[in-house]
């Protein structure tokens, strides 16, 4: 469970099957409450890519679209903060070792563009230690209000 900021806070706690498009349950009803609380378009659209990424992530490289596996994801949106926590059903992965993909070796290759994206547009992403759940909070500049 994440921290509930503001009372009048949208909240969403749902579990997501493990297949492909089973992330448009969570980011339709996101988008309408980012758009509900005021939050300016370019956050939006960075809070929707980083949670994209992430639960497809969860569906494709931690429950590896097991049948079996579920995605957990909890949202709170609030004027001032959006956090969004995904924890799937697999092994978990070292955020540590995925590589560099802006490094010259590296830009053809596929694998990392998605956790760069996530740690470029939230202010914070956190995974827990066993590396099967991250936290991605976007805190909203004042001078957007």
């Amino acid at each position: 469970m994440i921290d509930q900021p503001a009372a009048d806070a949208w909240r969403l706690s749902i579990d997501l099957p493990s297949e492909r498009g089973a992330s448009r349950r969570v980011t339709d009803d996101l988008l309408e409450h980012l758009g509900i609380h005021g939050w300016p378009p370019s956050d939006i659209f960075a809070i929707h890519l980083a949670a994209e990424e992430a639960i497809v992530n969860a569906i494709v490289h931690g429950n590896r679209l097991d049948p079996a596996k579920k995605v957990h994801v909890e949202c709170v949106v609030s004027p001032e903060v959006t956090r969004i926590a995904i924890t799937d059903e697999g092994a978990g992965f070292d955020p540590a070792s995925v590589p560099d993909c802006t490094s010259d070796e590296r830009l053809e290759a596929p694998g990392g563009r998605g956790v760069m994206l996530m740690r470029s547009f939230m202010s914070r992403i956190e995974y827990n230690a066993k590396g099967n759940g991250v936290v991605l909070e976007k805190i909203r500049n004042p001078a957007d209000n």
